[in-house]
């Protein structure tokens, strides 16, 4: 499990401790994106194995950095969740079970397949406006494509490992449409996700607006790269 963090020194030692308490089975990698609180120390106490990059470089860069670790350790799967206390890591029994269930290299979680999940306005025009993209470029109904929440087959993140197969920015939708342009298969699962309750979010003041706008850019790039 590949868990990037920023300045989380008020979530992590819980988010930790629910992925020990969800019989998950699964090896934890902390990727401390140059966090300048207590976050590394946090989760080496916790027992888990920490990479620590010694500047801010972005939340892509921070899991681009944790696939690297997964393909040159040799994992076969990888789990991507937030550091900040939205993902409940017991809901990753569901993306191990879509895998094997339809075949899939990829299982996005999805937070709106079962129950509610609240959130502001830009927000949710941002997910509507996205989802209808990868729609219309995928021909698949994706009803949360900005989910970090995600189950991965080892010929996926190798490949998103490599130089700029992976955004360094705001991989979401965007890499929805990439791996469908490269022939892998990507599903939804529904998992259970919480609003963030401590720390600063990106999608607070100006955020939803500075993301959609660059994440239109990073759709356009998609289109715009020839295949390999």
């Amino acid at each position: 499990m590949i868990i990037p963090v920023y300045n989380e020194e008020a979530c992590l030692a819980s988010v930790l401790n629910d992925v020990k308490n969800s019989n998950l089975n699964t090896d934890v990698l902390v990727v401390n994106d140059g966090s300048t609180d207590n976050t590394s120390e946090i989760a080496k106490q916790a027992g888990v194995k920490v990479l620590n990059i010694p500047f801010n470089m972005g939340y892509g860069w921070a899991i681009q950095t944790g696939f690297r670790f997964a393909t040159e350790s040799g994992y076969d799967f990888v789990i991507t969740m937030d550091g900040d206390g939205q993902h409940d890591p017991s809901f990753a029994k569901n993306l191990i079970e879509a895998m094997e269930r339809e075949g899939a290299d990829v299982v996005v979680g999805s937070r709106f397949l079962e129950g509610t999940y609240k959130m502001g306005i830009a927000r949710r025009i941002g997910v509507w406006l996205f989802s209808a993209i990868a729609r219309f470029y995928t021909g698949i109904k994706f009803t949360d494509p900005t989910s970090g929440f995600q189950l991965l087959k080892r010929r996926v993140f190798s490949y998103l490992s490599k130089g700029d197969n992976y955004p360094l920015d705001y991989p979401d939708v965007n890499i929805i449409m990439a791996l469908y342009k490269m022939r892998f298969k990507v599903v939804e699962a529904p998992v259970k996700m919480f609003e963030k309750s401590k720390g600063k979010s990106m999608h607070s003041g100006l955020g939803p607006l500075i993301y959609i706008v660059r994440m239109f850019l990073a759709i356009i790039m998609v289109f715009l790269r020839k295949e390999e």
